[in-house]
């Protein structure tokens, strides 16, 4: 998955410009993995809270 290399280059990228200098390339794409893990979580939480409301208002009657 490129998008994965290009986030964890622009962390890396990042966190050289305050100064750390410590995480290393397989760090940094392990920390990208965990970070688009997360956001799928969320959209799954987000699409099944919205999925939960629409359901809840078709149940009521007009």
């Amino acid at each position: 998955m490129a998008i994965k290399f290009i986030v964890a280059k622009v962390l890396r990228d990042e966190l050289v410009l305050r100064g750390i200098r410590s995480l290393t390339a397989q760090e940094s794409e392990e920390i990208a993995t965990r970070i688009f893990e997360r956001i799928t979580d969320l959209e799954l939480d987000l699409a099944a809270r919205e999925f939960d409301v629409s359901a809840g208002r078709a149940d009521k009657p007009a």
